[in-house]
């Protein structure tokens, strides 16, 4: 069984990393606060105190890291994680960054004479414990096999879309219907409850309506409840759709609604909103009313 070295465990990873130690699989880990990996240390997870250290130890290397800087810190920085991987093993990004930095990170990687996969994933909290992720996936059909059994314990599916860079082709686009889908609901709900309809009878409506995104409705006790603890902290949902920005730029697409969106998610981070779920973003607009 080959030895896996994870490198960020925060809400996401901290779960994959789990899914992965109760299949069997040795774990070697890093993060910058050793105190997220504590759970997985008393596991008997192996702490390595640089990401060279984790790379000298591991078979394959999973990343799971908040943005493009991030990524390239660890693996090219002092002591990162390309300087320690032995030749010819795997490195699978799993954060979500944007295609042409996944392209230069592929690229890196071969400087280095290792293996890359582009493999974002859809999914929150809930999905990534119980294993049922959905990975999205660009690199060579053989590297993508090697890691497909790690891929079938961490999720329910796995799509291969191609070249490296599609798999985060995939991810803007999936995060910035979602960062869109969200602000045109609250704004429903936010200019419903501004004309005198009840909270109760917009969601009743609303959510059974056809032109509804079926998300909503899982977000529905968040806005009913008023309990924002991060499933997608919203500071990470306007990360993407600013990548999501700089992709339409390098691809010469007009964006003017994603562009909206990704300020209307900047002004909420700005009031304060960043550390909690995406979806207190409502609770923004409700303050702008």
């Amino acid at each position: 069984m080959k030895t896996i070295g994870f490198i960020g465990l925060g809400i996401m990873g901290s779960r994959m990393a789990a899914n992965l130690q109760k299949e069997g699989y040795q774990l070697y880990v890093y993060n910058r606060t050793k105190e997220k990996a504590s759970s997985l240390i008393k596991d008997d997870a192996i702490w390595c105190s640089t990401p060279k250290e984790l790379g000298e130890h591991s078979d394959i290397v999973i990343t799971m890291l908040s943005t493009p800087e991030v990524v390239k810190e660890i693996a090219e920085g002092e002591n990162g994680l390309l300087l320690g991987m032995k030749e010819n093993n795997l490195w699978v990004n799993c954060s979500t960054v944007n295609p042409s930095f996944t392209i230069e990170m592929a690229d890196l990687s071969r400087k280095y004479h290792t293996r890359y996969l582009d493999a974002p994933v859809a999914g929150t909290k809930g999905p990534a414990e119980k294993g049922e992720l959905l990975f999205l996936v660009g690199g060579n059909k053989r590297d993508i096999e090697e890691a497909n059994p790690l891929f079938e314990i961490m999720g329910k599916k796995t799509l291969h879309l191609g070249d490296v860079g599609k798999g985060a082709a995939m991810k803007m686009l999936i995060n910035q219907l979602l960062g869109q889908s969200m602000v045109a609901f609250a704004e429903a709900m936010v200019m419903g409850e501004a004309m005198g309809l009840q909270k109760e009878t917009l969601f009743t409506v609303l959510l059974n309506t056809p032109v509804m995104a079926p998300v909503m409705t899982a977000i529905r006790p968040k806005l009913e409840n008023g309990n924002y603890e991060p499933n997608f902290p919203l500071q990470w949902i306007q990360k993407d759709l600013h990548l999501s920005s700089i992709s339409a730029y390098e691809s010469g697409v007009a964006t003017p609604n994603l562009n909206a969106t990704k300020e209307i998610f900047a002004q909420a981070k700005q009031h304060g909103f960043g550390d909690l779920d995406f979806t207190a973003v409502y609770e923004f607009l409700n303050l702008k009313k």
